[in-house]
């Protein structure tokens, strides 16, 4: 039998709380990241220009899209 045993070893509540820390940095990493792409999508708003002439079938309607920055 393991005799060794110690509470704060790698798998006791050390790893839960590396792990737990490591899970919490990586969701404010993706949190900051999400809010980043959408305050830059948000200010590059786009026109369409010449709607009457887009064809529902056989038109390529990226043609139309106008940045406005």
């Amino acid at each position: 039998m393991n005799e060794n045993r110690s509470v704060f070893s790698i798998d006791g509540i050390t790893g839960m709380l590396i792990a737990t820390v490591l899970l919490l940095v990586i969701l404010a990493g993706l949190t900051m990241w999400a809010i980043n792409v959408q305050h830059t999508s948000a200010a590059n708003y786009y026109d369409i220009k010449d709607e009457a002439s887009i064809k529902m079938i056989g038109s390529n309607a990226a043609d139309h899209v106008v940045d406005v920055k």
